[in-house]
């Protein structure tokens, strides 16, 4: 692989404009396919076989009669001393809902008072809009005739808000401000990095080719596949870091050979060949993470892993054969001599002792900093085990989004549970267990369950076989007792001698919790013992690996447990912008299991492969780890940096799923890149010494070599110049070096 990077960086570096032009006329043609056949994204979060999908089906087949219209509430609150039923106030609403039912879209609207759902106070209620469509349909021109609906209420001192099954709040698919600045704050590190502002745009420009031309093969995508709206965001959003890094890698050994005194054209080839061969390496173990997802069995995250690794697989390819097509445009415009300024204090280099600072402090001391990082992991691991999955709601959205104040406005007419209402389908199974006198003693028994504030009694289909029943209970949708309370309508089918399905977003989000739940020991097992076998084979140890791995497994914990720190027990909300605790995303834990590991494996990667090299030339266990720190310490601090700045900028977002991911990204990649890998690491090898190297021969050569750092091209490159086997053409301006 090294010998074909080799020569692929070579024949790039050779005819840049022809690569470039390339992939711009590539992502044309994309985006003119995009134009004409548009974009389809599906936003369900089903999974087929569980109890509330089965329910839900019965529901739509058996009562619905197919799928269900798209319900919009327009809630509102009448003004102090006021009555919602007053004349004055009926009128108002009456001239609102007037002017929504103008639109075609719109099937029926309905007024609080014909509704009957004014609260105890005549204060709060909320009109039904019916559409003619599923809520996942209706246009945005009806929802902004909705939206601009609430001045006729609002005039008049009325509070307003939204809810319903029609979503007005859209999940955003990146390019916030938010993003930006994310952006911003990643060629602030390149520019430190490089020393120059034309150069630090470089890897930015070249990680937006590659998330550009996978983010389009996704929009395309949306024809063919049920693809969520929010895959959009979390390939983007990895797909820029990873493609800033990756070229970031391959920038920064072009710019150590140009120091040693190779031509532009040799530096390229060398890169491509070398740190461009870990770039591949580290990138299929990414998306390895990522298609592991498939082990979880929920469709709509195995198409997210499937669409997100498509983006990184786009950003390796544009590492491998654009960077070096730039660095062919400008590369005699990196001026070698330049030293990298980033974190000067702490990796400035002692040339005599060829370490530098931090090496320093952590060889010499490295029980105490082992023993201080891993106390700490450990400690912020605790809230973990207290994790409560759920699905955000309109309680999560910022205060002054329409859909939050209707939250708020119904939770204090209703009470929590309005929001998390179950829908209860009885199967009698015999003429016997379908009396009025059954049925009513089963909705009794629903009213007397623990946390059940009203359990309606049991409508029958048009058939008379099947009845419905709506239960509300006294707590929100992600509240432990609701989750408790579905279980036991559940089991209430064997006592009462007929089937009791419980469907409705709440249970289907409960439902899908539990499936994740029960997959996550089985998917970070796999995870775990994927690594630990790749660390064994790309560096030839035992205890290498098994350092690696419990690294990831002590990062992981702690980015889980900050994660429930912040989001569910509701620390420093303020600081990171959440309106409210909530409980935490219910695909979150998987996610980050799949895209840390790819990540901490790349910087375990970056950092340890210059260990066992120097260890394989020297045979001295400390030196290889002070150069591994010393040369590419620096390199992957920038490339933490980035991550982290990249994925912070999602905690900007609006949309509580976005900022749960952001925050947690980048928590990972803080505690894996900065704690684990440049402190614990480096500790843990200075204090194995040689022992860390141990490999049985056996072993050696039943397991392939992959030679992630291009040895076998180095060995024989750094022959004498007469006796090289490449031959590369010098060019004019290597003069100039």
């Amino acid at each position: 692989m090294s010998k074909f990077l080799f020569h692929l960086g070579k024949w790039a570096g050779s005819n840049s404009k022809k690569v470039i032009l390339t992939f711009i006329l590539l992502m044309a043609v994309l985006g003119g396919v995009i134009m004409n056949m548009g974009t389809a994204f599906t936003e369900d979060v089903s999974i087929p076989g569980t109890e509330s999908e089965k329910a839900l089906k019965v529901l739509e087949e058996e009562f619905t009669g197919g799928k269900q219209a798209g319900q919009a509430y327009i809630v509102m609150k009448a003004p102090p001393n006021e009555s919602l039923n007053a004349e004055e106030n009926k009128a108002v609403v009456t001239e609102m809902l007037a002017k929504i039912k103008e639109d075609p879209a719109v099937n029926s609207v309905a007024a609080p008072d014909k509704l009957a759902n004014i609260n105890p106070d005549k204060q709060i209620g909320y009109a039904v809009i019916t559409y003619h469509s599923p809520a996942a349909e209706v246009s945005q021109a009806s929802k902004e005739l909705v939206e601009e609906s609430l001045s006729i209420l609002q005039d008049k001192g009325m509070q307003t808000g939204l809810g319903g099954t029609v979503e007005f709040e859209k999940t955003e698919a990146g390019g916030g401000p938010g993003e930006i600045l994310g952006v911003s704050l990643a060629y602030v590190i390149l520019a430190l990095t490089f020393v120059s502002l034309l150069v630090a745009g470089m890897p930015i420009l070249i990680a937006l080719i590659g998330v550009g031309t996978g983010v389009l093969l996704i929009l395309v995508g949306t024809n063919y596949f049920d693809i969520p709206s929010i895959s959009l965001t979390l390939a983007a959003m990895l797909g820029l870091a990873v493609g800033i890094d990756y070229s970031l890698f391959i920038f920064s050994r072009f710019k150590q050979q140009l120091k040693k005194g190779y031509t532009v054209q040799e530096s390229i080839a060398i890169a491509n060949g070398t740190a461009g061969n870990a770039v591949v390496f580290a990138g299929i173990t990414v998306i390895i993470a990522l298609l592991g997802l498939m082990v979880v069995q929920i469709p709509f995250m195995t198409v997210m892993g499937v669409a997100t690794a498509v983006v990184v697989l786009l950003s390796i390819i544009v590492a491998i054969v654009v960077v070096p097509a730039i660095l062919g445009l400008m590369g005699h415009r990196m001026k070698p001599e330049k030293s990298n300024r980033l974190l000067v204090k702490v990796t400035r280099s002692d040339k005599k002792s060829g370490t530098n600072k931090w090496g320093s402090f952590v060889t010499k001391r490295p029980l105490i900093v082992s023993v201080v990082g891993i106390v700490a992991l450990t400690v912020m691991m605790v809230p973990f085990f207290h994790l409560n999955l759920g699905l955000p709601d309109g309680g999560n959205k910022p205060y002054e989004t329409a859909e939050r104040q209707g939250y708020d406005l119904l939770t204090e007419a209703y009470g929590e549970g309005f929001h998390s209402t179950l829908v209860v389908i009885a199967d009698p199974a015999n003429e016997q267990n379908a009396s009025p006198d059954k049925l009513a003693a089963l909705s009794k028994k629903l009213n007397e369950l623990d946390h059940v504030v009203k359990a309606s009694p049991a409508m029958p289909n048009q058939k008379g076989e099947l009845f419905l029943l709506s239960v509300t209970p006294e707590d929100g949708p992600n509240a432990p007792e609701t989750k408790e309370l579905v279980k036991e309508i559940r089991d209430l089918s064997d006592e009462n001698n007929m089937s009791l399905m419980v469907t409705g977003a709440t249970a289907v989000n409960i439902d899908v919790s539990d499936q994740i739940m029960g997959a996550l020991p089985v998917f970070a097992v796999l995870i775990v013992v994927f690594a630990f076998v790749l660390m064994m084979v790309v560096f030839r140890s035992i205890l290498v690996p098994l350092k690696a791995v419990l690294g990831f497994v002590l990062s992981i914990g702690a980015t889980l447990g900050f994660t429930v720190f912040v989001v569910q027990d509701g620390h420093f909300l303020d600081l990171f912008g959440f309106p409210g605790s909530s409980a935490v995303l219910f695909l979150l834990p998987v996610l980050a299991i799949g895209i840390l590991f790819g990540l901490s494996m790349d910087y375990e990667v970056f950092l340890v492969s210059r260990m066992r090299e120097e260890y394989a030339h020297t045979g001295d266990a400390k030196k290889a780890v002070l150069a591994g720190l010393n040369e590419n310490g620096t390199v992957v601090t920038a490339a933490g940096l980035i991550m982290i700045a990249v994925f912070s900028g999602f905690i900007f977002s609006h949309d509580p799923i976005i900022k749960q991911m952001g925050l947690t990204l980048a928590a990972g990649v803080l505690l894996d890149a900065f704690v684990v890998r440049l402190a614990i690491v480096p500790a843990v090898m200075t204090l194995m010494g040689k022992s860390a190297w141990y490999f049985p021969k056996w072993l050696d050569k039943l397991l392939p070599n992959f030679d992630i750092e291009g040895e076998a091209i180095m060995k024989e490159y750094d022959k004498p110049h007469s006796n090289r086997p490449i031959e590369l053409k010098v060019l004019k301006e290597s003069a100039d070096f």
